[in-house]
């Protein structure tokens, strides 16, 4: 039997899917979490509860921040080999009322999970998430990976900027394969409370305002979960070589899509109309986010296939399921 994935963020959207796929692709999986309060922990609980049956899954409760715990993991847990690293403080919004959140577990914590990797004799593969985000100011459209990515307009976008260039110092210094990996917003079942998708739900089926900012005139590229989850598996397989041991890639749906088009897919799925309230544009903010993934596509064999026409609808019927609507 293979060793086991180290997924950190298990018990989050992404991390939660990527594990529940590799442990259908038999694969053993080692998962940790510190399970944090920014939203629901009771949603964090039922997505571990979905990995626990499986005999290849372990958990542990642990800060990705915490040297001196991470360390006594590897040591009784490890080593690992590879890692998947998807732990992260998400949120742009928050990143403006909460910024220390951001450098512990963003900067601190990827410094943290990459250093120990870097001391594990025979690693193969680091693959962690950066963020849509790192393209900040930037009006070139689609969003490449050889654009500058000099101009972030968030703390957490900084934040997911320095990721970047703390694991290209690594990679360079101790020829470490490192992948990562630029996501495009990221919606479907199981979702994170404070994404679009699930305020603009919650709020059509219970009837309530729904505050839509940038006067409704923003786009976004909405990538489907199992596309994103497709794309994490792909580039862990695709370990880089040693002459270019860092490589990051866009896994975006390649559609910059009206934010208005997508609450009339929320309205059609609930059959019910939004009250929206239209506001300005917040603080850390962009006005449209595009993905050119030509790379992804040439060296990940990567190939997102879900449209929000679809996607919108599973959304909503797994959001009925779920709290019983």
């Amino acid at each position: 039997m293979s060793d086991p994935i180290l997924v950190t963020g298990a018990a989050g959207f992404i991390g939660y899917s990527v594990s529940k796929k590799l442990l259908e692709q038999g694969e053993r999986v080692f998962g940790i979490d510190n399970l944090n309060d920014y939203y629901e922990v009771s949603l964090k609980e039922a997505r571990l509860e979905n990995l626990r049956p499986h005999n290849a899954f372990e958990f542990m409760k642990i800060d990705i921040s915490d040297k001196d715990a991470m360390e006594k993991m590897w040591a009784e847990k490890g080593p690992f080999k590879r890692v998947i690293h998807l732990a992260a403080q998400a949120g742009v919004r928050y990143s403006l009322t909460n910024p220390h959140a951001y450098t512990a577990s963003n900067t601190t914590g990827h410094l943290v999970v990459m250093d120990l990797c870097r001391h594990t004799e025979g690693f193969e593969h680091f693959v962690y998430a950066s963020s849509s985000s790192v393209y900040g100011a930037n009006t070139k459209l689609p969003f490449s990976v050889k654009d500058p990515v000099t101009q972030p307009i968030s703390l957490y976008a900084a934040t997911k900027r320095s990721v970047e260039l703390l694991s290209e110092s690594y990679s360079r210094l101790y020829r470490m394969p490192q992948t990562g990996l630029r996501f495009f917003t990221v919606y479907g079942p199981w979702g994170r409370p404070d994404m679009a998708l699930f305020i603009f739900t919650k709020a059509i089926l219970e009837g309530t305002p729904l505050p839509v900012f940038g006067g409704g005139e923003m786009k976004r590229d909405f990538t489907f979960i199992d596309d994103i989850v497709s794309g994490v598996i792909a580039s862990l397989h695709a370990v880089p070589d040693e002459e270019v041991p860092h490589r990051i890639f866009n896994l975006g749906n390649t559609r910059s899509e009206e934010l208005m088009d997508f609450i009339r897919l929320i309205e059609d799925a609930t059959g019910k109309k939004a009250e929206i309230e239209f506001q300005g544009m917040q603080k850390g903010d962009v006005q449209q986010t595009y993905a050119d993934i030509t790379e992804s596509r040439e060296l990940l064999g990567y190939n997102p296939q879900t449209t929000i026409e679809e996607g919108v609808p599973k959304f909503v019927e797994w959001y009925r399921n779920y709290y019983g609507i």
